[in-house]
């Protein structure tokens, strides 16, 4: 290979099955997951029964991931989604699922970078130490931090994400374990989940919803192919692992948190504990005492720095990917000789501290004049519409992988027709659901808020619009669009 080619390809073989688990596992942030999203999940949703919702969610992805594994095992690409829309769809389905999902893992660093600031700048400096740091800037000193660590390599960040993935799981295990020692599990979360008013109520639906957004990250596996060991057969099991990694531990989390607090009031309790944003804190606190307390505290930001390197790699990979097709600029698809697209992690940087930068630049204030803090302002914003986007790209991918293999006229209905296509129907659903309920899932009702899902019609009408000018403008450029991304031929040459 030429020195030239070598400077915008990623460098190859450096990750296995464990390496990529831990890169999607470290970007769902299980801590966060269980100090956010389950009292959420909880509150609106279906209360004690909050344990089944994560069962349905996970058994549903798991339907998804079923097509989507066979779709790895014919394309090898770092476009995700991207890429399987462009065999599955077309170009020009492609290109719309790109430009959406370059934006929302975009905004979602960016709301990222909110969220990890305000934590550790107002919330664990002061607990800590005594003194505050606005979380404009411990949000950019943390980033700065993540980018030199993902240019560095792939492999230094699965080391990295790797350690605070462990650190995350010991002290959630240790928390359920200690509710099962002290308390006991109880099996009416079980029964309660399909209690009539729950059903007939519609908050089951909600909860479906919130644990969906619980799984963000899980998708991220076909990102790091061309990174992978053997990617057709490490893919598949990543993705498999991973899927059912984040299904149990969130559902022995979730089981314990209404276990302790009691099934039958735990909704209440959520409810009450949604303005201090503290239930799953001061659970741990109770059951595994103080000094664990504070150190959950100092491990939500870990958990929000691994999460923030994760997506940083994954928006850093679409950027490229699209910079490589020449859909965007093609200097993003410049790497370095770590193999990292360096580049691209550098407009994901800037993207993130510019569009920070407004917020903490544009403060709003409450009734009595004092300033919002960034998790009421950019964080909806940023992770809101991330969480969004996502969604809405793995309904596509679902939809591309039954369309790539009806195409193929495959004989594997299971595999490749009824298993994606319910993946697709139960996707298609939660997608929906997150459009209608978007102020919930982004939990700011502002009006800037309720007016970022008009992000996707304008990725949908300007990537229909910028296709067209492709086909007649630059055809070679739209010509190439499924060429570029097709490496099966190259791997099998090279015997992998």
């Amino acid at each position: 290979m030429s020195a030239q080619a070598q400077r915008s390809a990623l460098k190859p073989n450096q990750l296995g099955v464990p390496a990529i688990v831990f890169l999607v596992l470290a970007a769902v942030a299980p801590l966060t997951v269980a100090i956010v999203v389950m009292p959420l999940a909880i509150g609106f949703g279906n209360g004690g029964g909050i344990p089944v919702a994560v069962i349905v969610v996970a058994l549903a992805l798991l339907l998804f991931a079923i097509g989507y594994a066979q779709m790895s095992k014919e394309l090898v690409n770092a476009g995700g989604f991207y890429a399987i829309a462009v065999k599955g769809l077309g170009r020009t389905a492609g290109l719309v699922t790109g430009l959406i999902a370059t934006l929302g893992y975009n905004f979602f660093v960016a709301g990222a970078l909110g969220t990890i600031g305000f934590f550790t700048g107002a919330v664990v400096l002061p607990a800590l130490f005594g003194f505050e740091v606005h979380w404009f800037l411990a949000g950019v000193v943390l980033f700065g931090i993540v980018f030199l660590l993902a240019r560095s390599g792939i492999h230094m960040s699965a080391i990295v994400l790797g350690v605070a993935l462990v650190l995350e799981t010991v002290i959630l295990v240790a928390f359920a374990v200690s509710v099962l020692v002290q308390t006991g599990f109880s099996l009416e979360a079980f029964t309660m989940a399909i209690s009539p008013e729950i059903l007939v109520g519609g908050s089951i639906w909600i909860a479906f919803l919130m644990v969906a957004t619980a799984f963000i990250g899980f998708e991220a596996t076909a990102l790091f192919s061309e990174e992978a060991r053997e990617p057709r057969k490490t893919i598949p099991r990543a993705t498999y692992t991973a899927i059912i990694a984040i299904g149990v531990l969130h559902a022995f989390t979730g089981w314990a948190i209404v276990s302790a607090v009691g099934v039958d009031g735990a909704q209440a309790v959520a409810l009450d504990s949604l303005a201090a944003g503290d239930m799953t804190l001061v659970l741990i606190d109770t059951y595994l005492g103080p000094i664990i307390g504070m150190i959950a505290l100092v491990l939500l930001v870990v958990s929000l720095f691994a999460a923030q390197l994760a997506f940083h790699n994954a928006a850093a990979r679409y950027l490229y990917a699209l910079g490589r097709a020449r859909v965007l600029p093609r200097w993003l698809a410049k790497t370095n000789r770590n193999g990292a697209p360096e580049r691209a992690q550098l407009a994901n940087l800037l993207f993130a501290v510019a569009v920070a930068g407004i917020f903490a630049l544009a403060v709003e204030t409450d009734p009595d004049g004092n300033p919002l803090p960034p998790v009421l302002t950019l964080v909806p914003v940023g992770l809101g519409f991330g969480t969004l986007a996502v969604l809405i790209v793995q309904t596509i991918a679902a939809l591309s992988v039954v369309a790539y293999f009806r195409k193929q006229s495959d004989p594997r209905l299971w595999s490749t027709l009824i298993a994606p296509g319910l993946g697709f129907l139960a996707l298609l659903g939660f997608s929906v659901g997150a459009i209608f309920n978007f102020t919930l899932v982004a939990g700011s009702e502002a009006l800037y808020v309720r007016l970022m899902p008009w992000l996707l019609v304008v990725a949908l009408v300007g990537g229909i619009g910028y296709a067209v000018y492709l086909r007649s403008r630059r055809p070679d450029v739209y010509e190439q669009l499924d060429t570029d991304i097709e490496r099966v031929d190259e791997l099998d040459a090279a015997g992998v």
